[in-house]
C-alpha cells in the first residue's frame, strides 16, 4: 500500500508524512517538482534535516538547477524507489503538490522520451498561450498555468502531438489523503509562510543563483525565485515582489485543490492546527 499526501503549501504535509512514517514503518518520496533541485531549499519549503526526524527521504536534491528534469524522468525514478521500498516491506509515503508527477508515477501514463529541451523563459504567458492556441485551438490549459503550457509545447516540438497517451488505470494500490482548511486560514498561513521564508534567508538564497547568472527553467518557473529575480533586475520593488509571491501562491493553492478534486480519489481531512495529533489520528484511521 502506498500513502499519498497532497495539499497546498502550509497545511502540514511534511509534519503528517513524518508522523505516519514512524507509525507505518514508512519512507518518504518527494512529489514536488521543485524540491528535486539542490540549493532550492527555502523557496520550495523543502523538508529540513531536523524535520526528517531520521526518516529516509527519497528524490530530494537529486539534480542541479542547470539540469533538465521532466515528468518522464520522475516517472522512472519514482517507480524505482517505490518498488524498492515495497520490496523491503516498508510503506512508501509520497508527499507533494505536483499532481502530474504523482499521477505519472502511480497510473498507466505512457510518455515518449523528450530528446530536445526548449527554453521559453523569454516569452510571456500571453505569448505562450498564443503559440499553444495555434497548435490546439481547443486547449483546456489555463493561461496562468505556465508550467503546463511549456510542457505541452515541448511535447509538441518533440513528438508532433500535444496529448499524452494517458489511461486511468492505477498501477499500485494507493490511498490519497488531502489536507485542507478554510480559505481564509489557508491564505493567512500562506502569507505568513512567505514572511518566514524571507526571515529564513529566501532573498540571499535567490541572490546566490542570480549572481551566478543562472536563469534556468528550474529557477524561472516556480513561484518565489522569478519574482525576486525581477526585484534584482530593478523592474519591481522588494515589497512588490513579495506581494506577487503571496498572490501567486494563493492562486496556485486554488488551482491545486481544483486539480486534485478532479484528477485523484482524494480523501480530504480538515487540519486541526491547534491539535495536530488529532489530524494524525484521523488520517491513521483512514489508512489503517
Amino acid at each position: 500500500m502506498i500513502i499519498v499526501i497532497v495539499g497546498p503549501t502550509g497545511v502540514g504535509k511534511t509534519k503528517l508524512s513524518v508522523a505516519l512514517a514512524h507509525i507505518l514503518d514508512g519512507e518518504i518520496i518527494n512529489a514536488d517538482s521543485t524540491q528535486i533541485y539542490r540549493g532550492m531549499n527555502i523557496g520550495t519549503a523543502k523538508v529540513t534535516e531536523e524535520e526528517k526526524e531520521g526518516v529516509p527521504h527519497h528524490l530530494f536534491d537529486i539534480r542541479d538547477v542547470t539540469d533538465e528534469y521532466t515528468v518522464y524522468d520522475y516517472q522512472k525514478d519514482a517507480r524505482k524507489v517505490i518498488d524498492d521500498i515495497l520490496a523491503r516491506h516498508k510503506t512508501p509515503i509520497m508527499v507533494g503538490g505536483s499532481g502530474l508527477y504523482i499521477k505519472a508515477a502511480l497510473y498507466d501514463y505512457n510518455f515518449e522520451e523528450e530528446h530536445h529541451s526548449y527554453d521559453y523563459s523569454h516569452l510571456s504567458n500571453e505569448e505562450l498561450y498564443d503559440k499553444l492556441k495555434k497548435i490546439d485551438p481547443n486547449t483546456s490549459i489555463h493561461i496562468n498555468n505556465r508550467k503546463r503550457m511549456e510542457r505541452a509545447l515541448t511535447k509538441y516540438a518533440n513528438t508532433g502531438s500535444i496529448n499524452s497517451d494517458v489511461t486511468s488505470k492505477p498501477l499500485y494500490d494507493a490511498i490519497f489523503i488531502g489536507l485542507t482548511t478554510d480559505r481564509e486560514r489557508l491564505y493567512d498561513r500562506i502569507n505568513k509562510r512567505v514572511d518566514k521564508m524571507v526571515k529564513d534567508g529566501l532573498i540571499d538564497e535567490t541572490k546566490s543563483f542570480y549572481d551566478k547568472g543562472l536563469r534556468t527553467k528550474a529557477l524561472m518557473t516556480p513561484i518565489c525565485y522569478k519574482e525576486l529575480y525581477s526585484y534584482f533586475d530593478g523592474t519591481i520593488t522588494l515589497d512588490e515582489a513579495l506581494d506577487l509571491i503571496r498572490k501567486r501562491s494563493r492562486n496556485y493553492a486554488k488551482r491545486q485543490y481544483t486539480w486534485f478534486r478532479h484528477q485523484l480519489p482524494v480523501k480530504w481531512v480538515d487540519v486541526d492546527f491547534n491539535n495536530f495529533d488529532e489530524t494524525i489520528s484521523q488520517v491513521q484511521t483512514i489508512v489503517s
